[in-house]
């Protein structure tokens, strides 16, 4: 774990109201994508309040035998390096097929120029390689996680 993921965690902790009530233990700290730049430029999304969901395959969890997010689990962001960028709350947690993510989903999301068309073409390329060897192949139905989240720390713009 790298040194800033329990810097961050304690400092939110300490800005809280009962700080007691939280685990001295950060939460679950992760970057997003398979690449650097995307992972470093989704991690700066996160921060300027852009990107406010992600969407791994259900695939992905089961595979790998990860817990799926709830309503209300705190993570903690990084960059590729896995320093951390900030702390984020989960508020909704959707299981849906592939092909019945919508414009609205993709704008949640962020990336790109916003669209769904953007969305579907960076995605589908994802998820080829989110699942290799995993013994699941994508599809146009297959189900994926739509996790939104709200940052919590550090509060307002970058």
């Amino acid at each position: 774990m790298h040194p800033s993921v329990k810097r961050i965690w304690d400092d939110y902790v300490a800005h809280q109201p009962e700080p007691s009530q939280l685990s001295a233990d950060p939460p679950p700290a992760w970057h997003f994508c398979d690449n650097e730049g995307d992972a470093n430029e989704c991690a700066q999304l996160v921060l300027a309040g852009i990107k406010r969901a992600t969407s791994p395959s259900l695939w992905s969890f089961e595979s790998s035998g990860e817990a799926l997010p709830s309503r209300g689990d705190l993570n903690i962001v990084t960059d590729w390096a896995g320093e951390a960028i900030c702390v984020v709350r989960t508020t909704r947690v959707l299981i849906l097929p592939l092909n019945e993510v919508t414009e609205i989903h993709a704008r949640i999301e962020g990336e790109g120029d916003g669209s769904l068309d953007w969305w579907r073409k960076a995605h589908w390329d994802y998820y080829h390689q989110e699942l290799k060897g995993t013994g699941y192949e994508p599809r146009p139905d297959m189900p994926i996680v739509f996790q939104e989240f709200e940052r919590v720390f550090p509060a307002g713009a970058a």
